[in-house]
């Protein structure tokens, strides 16, 4: 194969592959995406904040951009009564994790988009990128992108040494149906961002698109997300224990949520958290977690390797940035091999600078932001139930 060929490998069938994926695909390439897992991937992360780069990604591509999410007009600051602290006038989109998935793969060939398939080692000479699968099939191409996430096996191959880390605190998250939610507290939350802060933890919530992508008002969903603190020693690992008694390496899916886990997030809802937010998790079916993780990488770049999104960099979520950052490595990619004639040496030696910036900039943002939020009053959760422990 020679270099000048326009075929991409993309390992990693989320988010960051699809953008990756349709960018390459806009200037020309010919791209496989290659997913380790066998199964849809579904309701990963719940709701985002759309951000511009997701936009001109979806904008470049031809996807429909007038009707991706729910419009919030303002913020809500709540007191510890469920009375309204603070206004504030902020308009923003509000999407979900299944609304850009969807709208992405269908934009993408069915028949380039393979699942179950783990990649075990990359090969590579100055022409050439092989990537080599546990199924004993290989492929070779002249640009392979990694964009497997957190526990990406291509950051693993390159950079062993580099893992992400436990930031102290998880994100307990879930979804509610509009019918779901008493009228009063849904008229609250519904179409604005609303907060509820209090000594190292807060909670929020803003409304997504419902099941099927839905935006018809009765048919969304209110997402929330609340950061609570946890040990890594003492108690992180049996948050990360699911119900089926099985070690998750650093999220628990909805409807695998230990019940025990589930009862004790639920009791310690009920002693802090403001009555609005107390009904909001008291009615999500399906809470599911996450644990809060920081990782930077000090190249991004290998050869004929590119890793991208969440695999290099990760933000943590109050910056609101993993999924517009995954969507501006991709856009920069693409212009950048337009730039160099699809000469994938030069194009990835123009490409990482701004790229790596990017990603330390956010990443050093998200621990500011999380250190603001979680740690002001010691690193233990304040004013707990019994069993969930106190400051």
């Amino acid at each position: 194969m020679n270099s000048t060929e326009k075929y991409a490998i993309v390992i990693g069938g989320s988010l960051g592959g699809l953008f990756s994926g349709i960018m390459l695909r806009l200037i020309g390439w010919q791209v496989d995406i290659y997913e380790r897992s066998q199964h849809a991937l579904d309701s990963r992360g719940g709701g985002i904040v759309l951000q511009p780069d997701v936009i001109e990604a979806f904008q470049r591509a031809g996807i429909p951009v007038d009707s991706l999410g729910v419009i919030a007009q303002e913020r809500y600051y709540l007191n510890r009564d469920g009375s309204i602290k603070m206004r504030m006038p902020m308009r923003q989109t509000l999407t979900s994790w299944n609304m850009l998935y969807g709208s992405m793969r269908r934009h993408f060939p069915v028949e380039h988009y393979h699942t179950g398939k783990r990649l075990t080692d990359i090969q590579q000479t100055n022409e050439e990128v092989t990537a080599i699968f546990a199924d004993g099939t290989s492929v070779t191409a002249a640009l392979l992108v990694g964009a497997d996430g957190p526990g990406s096996t291509v950051r693993q191959l390159l950079l062993p040494t580099y893992h992400y880390h436990y930031a102290g605190y998880v994100g307990y998250r879930g979804l509610v149906d509009e019918a779901d939610l008493d009228p009063a507290t849904a008229a609250l939350f519904t179409e604005r961002f609303v907060f509820f802060q209090f000594p190292n933890s807060h909670i929020l919530q803003y409304l997504v698109p419902g099941e099927n992508e839905s935006l018809v008002p009765g048919e969304r969903r209110f997402n929330w997300v609340w950061y609570v603190n946890y040990d890594e020693t003492t108690e992180l690992p049996q948050i990360l224990i699911d119900k089926e008694g099985r070690r998750r390496d650093y999220s628990v899916p909805p409807g695998f949520l230990a019940f025990t886990v589930e009862q004790e997030m639920r009791s310690y809802a009920d002693a802090v958290l403001a009555p609005p937010f107390q009904k909001l998790v008291a009615a999500t079916k399906e809470p599911f977690v996450q644990a809060i993780l920081d990782l930077g990488v000090p190249q991004m770049i290998f050869g004929r390797v590119a890793l991208v999104g969440d695999a290099a960099f990760i933000p943590r979520p109050h910056t609101a940035a993993s999924t517009s950052k995954a969507a501006a490595n991709a856009i920069a990619l693409a212009d950048a091999l337009l730039e160099q004639n699809h000469q994938v040496p030069e194009a990835l030696n123009a490409w990482e600078p701004d790229q790596l910036k990017l990603g330390m900039h956010l990443w050093k943002t998200g621990q500011d932001l999380g250190e603001r939020s979680q740690f002001v009053h010691g690193t233990k959760r304040f004013n707990g139930a019994t069993t969930m422990g106190q400051v």
